[in-house]
């Protein structure tokens, strides 16, 4: 466990991509399996312990500590982890079991058990132990270390015996690997094949799209060479389908299957298809609201299934059946998926269609019309001749999204972040006018500089009104001008309204709060 520690504080501590990188080869040289597999596992978010919440560790510490003082510490360090490992009052001198021996006791002694096992651990383990304890528990890292970094890491660590992987090979396998992951460090060290992966357990990474750069890139591009088709509003997916199994990846690679039984179900005919999951009938969408309605739920109820059934809009195949065709060109990938859905028509897909233009000039008026009238996120620009790369190639794939809606709102609530910024409000809640009352609409925590955060920071402390651990009430002052991509009806909001990727676009130091926008002039937007 004191490795796993110390490789948690370097990777914190440490800014360098590079020297991150090293920390990280260096613990999958030196430690022990399964322990490096858990580590790893981990690092990529895809150890999952259930038994241990914030709360219980939160009740844990409280019983040890009198809680006033716990709250003014936790509202000073802002991270829950760091709080208890540095306020522990309990030192002992016991040994602690290994990373894979904390992890099994983690998952397999009964509830009433684990205050106790957990609190012993913390006593026995140093501040730096006790936080690592802790993040393990939760899974809330905050290490600045990404699943990707974590892979590229392997990559590295596998070029010191002599026949280098390189992440391609690692991704082509990853999802359908499990904890500890023996089998595939048996293969990084060539003390093994490697794994055997069902074909439909494997992720293809996907093609990505560049934002288009309308005053340099349109004028090197002949529209007879692109393809336009809508941006739609959902989630894009991975369809992995043999006549035996079928999977769907989000396009992070999760295994999003058990939570669409309702689609997969009904899919017949073997290959791997590119789309966009929606919610809707008749094939027409639902707004992306009603899509989070479905979306990261360990089950899904018939009435959930029925309210919001769910459907592929499909605009690309990687695989015709067993055959790879992702070195053909879009045009003929694209004949090969319209013959796959003529001859297995399913009532949950649905192709996307090629949008008609003749010019740039058409194109533009049509995705404006789209925005307003549709909802429509934008277009999609793809090259005729591209064939289909994983990451972003460029000059291939373009996104023409529709121009961002802006509000501006009034900062309510600021609450401190996580990792480097545990130290700052970062992290606001904004509202606008609803008569002489001002009702909540969004949360954003990004969008400004960092000196522009320093200035916040000061500004917050100086006008708390009320504190609530971490979360502080200020005066309603500062004026946000929120940009956003679309407003939703959300009766979990008390406006009534849930906006989109919203992001603070400017701060108007300028602005007096009574000019703010009101609830009235939001739901313009609502879709």
């Amino acid at each position: 466990m004191k490795q796993f520690a110390e490789l948690l504080e370097n990777l914190l501590l440490t800014p360098s991509r590079n020297s991150k990188l090293a920390h990280m080869v260096r613990y999958f040289q030196s430690a022990p399996d399964p322990d490096r597999g858990y580590a790893l596992a981990a690092l990529t978010g895809e150890l999952n312990l259930q038994n241990v919440k914030a709360n219980l560790l939160k009740k844990i510490a409280l019983e040890r500590v009198d809680e006033h003082l716990f709250d003014m510490s936790y509202d000073y360090v802002g991270d829950l982890a760091e709080t208890i490992a540095l306020i522990w009052p309990e030192t002992g001198r016991g040994e602690l079991p290994s990373l894979s021996g904390i992890i099994a006791e983690l998952e397999t002694i009964a509830p009433p058990r684990l205050p106790g096992v957990i609190a012993g651990h913390l006593t026995a383990g140093t501040p730096t132990e006790r936080w690592a304890i802790i993040k393990l528990a939760t899974g809330n890292l905050r290490i600045g270390v990404s699943a990707r970094l974590a892979k590229q890491a392997l990559a590295d660590f596998s070029a010191g015996f002599g026949d280098a992987k390189t992440m391609d090979d690692i991704e082509h396998i990853w999802h359908g690997l499990a904890p500890p992951y023996a089998e595939l460090f048996a293969w990084l060290e060539n003390r093994g094949a490697a794994p055997e992966i069902h074909r439909h357990r494997v992720f293809h990474p996907m093609m990505l799209s560049h934002a288009i750069d309308e005053e340099k890139d349109f004028a090197a591009m002949n529209p007879a060479d692109w393809q336009a088709e809508w941006k739609w509003d959902g989630i894009r997916v991975q369809l992995s389908l043999g006549h035996d199994e079928k999977t769907m990846f989000s396009r992070t690679g999760d295994n999003i299957a058990h939570t669409f039984p309702d689609l997969l179900k009904t899919i017949t005919g073997a290959g791997v298809l590119d789309g966009e999951l929606l919610v809707g009938r008749d094939f027409s969408p639902m707004t992306f609201n009603d899509l989070q309605q479905r979306l990261n739920r360990k089950t899904v109820s018939a009435a959930m299934q029925k309210d919001y059934p769910a459907f592929v809009r499909v605009y690309d195949m990687l695989f015709d059946g067993d055959e790879d065709i992702r070195h053909l060109p879009l045009v003929a990938r694209r004949a090969r998926l319209e013959a796959w859905l003529q001859r297995y028509p399913n009532p949950r897909l649905d192709l996307s269609a090629p949008l008609p233009f003749q010019t740039w000039d058409e194109l533009a008026a049509m995705r404006i019309r789209g925005a307003e009238e549709q909802g429509h996120e934008g277009i999609m620009l793809k090259c005729k001749d591209s064939i289909y790369q994983q990451g972003r190639p460029k000059g291939l794939w373009y996104k023409w999204k529709r121009d961002p809606r802006l509000i501006d709102a009034i900062l309510m609530y600021a609450q401190r972040g996580h990792g480097k910024r545990s130290s700052f409000y970062s992290d606001y809640t904004f509202g606008v006018w609803k008569g002489n009352e001002i009702v909540p609409v969004g949360k954003a925590y990004f969008g400004f500089t960092d000196e522009e955060l320093l200035r916040l920071d000061k500004w917050i402390r100086s006008h708390t009104t009320e504190k609530f651990g971490p979360v502080r009430e200020v005066e309603k002052q500062l004026v946000f001008e929120v940009a956003f991509d679309s407003a939703h009806d959300s009766p979990r909001h008390k406006s009534g309204v849930a906006l989109r990727f919203p992001r603070i676009n400017r701060i108007r130091w300028d602005k007096p709060a009574q000019q703010a926008d009101t609830l009235e002039s939001v739901r313009q937007f609502v879709t």
